[in-house]
């Protein structure tokens, strides 16, 4: 903590700023938490769910890994993601990439990264699946960008195919999937055209039917 004293003071001004504009924010805050929106996005420092959007504490529920990855092996993200459409009832799963991401740019490379490079085995066999795409790009910097849009749009899917989504739309709950981007370089998120409100929109091999 003697190291770390900065934090803890900018913490405390924080925390007497909320109260003085709204002295019942934490009394609220504590008794519950009532999202409407659960975030998965990149663990990058510069992508912070909330203030990119402009969202209070308690607004937004979030999951973050290297390159906003959706995996059906990771129960991390798939118990958070359950979580909040079971128990929390959100109305919005948001995968948010963005542009320039570190992880997706190391997947476009052959450098190993120790046990990085089996996380990022998912990106690698994304890029195969779209190389003809990639290749036409005339740089560097748009293949990356492009890639960081696919990698978005495959973990939507990835979250459509869940059983948890999958099961929350057989039963009639109101939940939508979406697939935005933001961009470092300006600060605006974008969105990538991708919202799904239910199984119909996906393959018939991934609707289950009933257990």
């Amino acid at each position: 903590m003697r190291v770390l004293k900065h934090l803890f003071e900018r913490n405390a001004e924080w925390a007497a700023g909320v109260k003085k504009r709204d002295p019942g924010f934490f009394d609220r805050l504590a008794a519950q938490q009532k999202p409407a929106y659960m975030w998965i996005g990149c663990s990058d420092s510069r992508v912070p769910a909330n203030e990119i959007v402009d969202l209070p504490p308690g607004e937004v529920f979030v999951h973050r890994n290297v390159a906003n990855l959706v995996l059906h092996t990771d129960l991390n993200v798939l118990s958070a993601l359950q979580f909040a459409v079971e128990a929390l009832k959100i109305k919005h799963v948001i995968v948010c990439g963005h542009y320039g991401c570190g992880g997706v740019k190391a997947a476009m490379g052959t450098r190993s990264l120790g046990l990085m490079d089996n996380w990022l085995i998912e990106i690698k066999d994304l890029h195969q699946r779209h190389r003809a795409e990639l290749a036409a790009l005339s740089d560097a910097a748009s293949r990356l960008d492009r890639l960081c849009e696919l990698n978005v749009a495959q973990q939507v899917a990835r979250v459509c195919h869940t059983p948890i989504l999958q099961k929350a739309w057989r039963r009639g709950q109101e939940v939508s999937v979406h697939g935005w981007i933001y961009d470092l370089r300006d600060g605006l998120l974008k969105d990538l055209g991708l919202c799904v409100s239910g199984d119909k929109f996906t393959s018939p091999i991934y609707r289950l039917g009933e257990e």
